[in-house]
């Protein structure tokens, strides 16, 4: 008689993209995880896995695809593996969701970091393990927040970095705004033409910028008038920093400014019609 293998698929999911592109975490855990299979010889049929995915997210691709698949073959019983309960999901709340979801399904979890038991104790287990995951995932989120915070307060930007400007490593700061041209040059441009009052209006200041190529478009191929009005409240472009979020506010900034505060003063005024009539 032959002898009929117990059927089993993989899940692998990494958090970011980082990981996807610098590291091997995938891999190592389709091998952990093929390792347990041989050692329990289960027969491996497919492997589905979620790249660059939050843990406390339900509603993953490969997640799904892999749902869809076990109801498909749900009359097989198919088993489970994944690394460790972090993959599964990073939230106790998720995990319990996509726990009870994967049973509906007809798979039965399994995994060589935890034996997972339909028990009192087991269930109790499970879910502490879920708890700590949950706890590290908000614990790294509090300290990357906290490094970023600390850096802006000693004056750099640690976000997206606005048009004009670009991140570059310099010596003695680290990776900090530079002035990236020629939009540095246009925006300064038209930022100065502005507080002056060479561009009347926001509209006027739209029509200089569609002249350069370089300025950010829509798809339509227009330059976006709520862009340019944004990117005049933009204290950034003065040398100051403003993460209200943060309960920071007009922090000198370390990069270089295009304007003088003055200057950001002045447009200010104009956008807020206190502009002061020339004497």
């Amino acid at each position: 008689m032959k002898s009929h293998k117990q059927t089993a698929v993989i899940y692998a999911r990494v958090s970011s993209v980082k990981q996807v592109k610098k590291g091997d975490g995938l891999g190592s855990q389709e091998t952990r995880c093929r390792e347990y299979a041989d050692h329990k010889q289960y027969q491996v049929i497919k492997v589905f896995r979620d790249e660059g995915v939050s843990g406390s997210l339900i509603n993953r691709p490969g997640m799904q695809a892999m749902l869809k698949f076990l109801k498909k073959h749900k009359h097989e019983n198919p088993v489970v593996i994944i690394d460790d309960i972090s993959r599964l999901a990073r939230d106790l709340e998720a995990h319990i969701q996509l726990r009870t979801a994967i049973g509906d399904a007809g798979g039965k979890l399994e995994s060589p970091s935890i034996e997972f038991g339909e028990d009192s104790d087991s269930k109790l287990v499970e879910n502490l393990l879920a708890s700590v995951s949950q706890h590290h995932r908000q614990k790294n989120t509090e300290q990357v927040k906290n490094r970023m915070r600390a850096r802006v307060l000693n004056g750099y930007w640690v976000f997206y970095p606005p048009t004009g400007y670009k991140y570059e490593r310099v010596s003695g700061h680290g990776k900090m705004l530079v002035r990236d041209e020629p939009m540095a040059s246009i925006i300064q441009e038209g930022l100065l033409g502005f507080a002056s009052g060479r561009f009347e209006s926001i509209a006027e200041l739209t029509r200089f910028f569609d002249l350069y190529p370089e300025f950010p478009r829509m798809r339509n191929g227009k330059v976006n008038v709520q862009r340019v009005s944004d990117l005049l409240r933009r204290v950034l472009y003065s040398g100051y920093i403003d993460v209200p979020q943060w309960g920071i506010s007009l922090h000198p900034a370390k990069h270089e400014p295009l304007i003088s505060y003055e200057d950001f003063q002045r447009i200010q005024e104009r956008l807020d019609g206190r502009a002061k009539a020339p004497m």
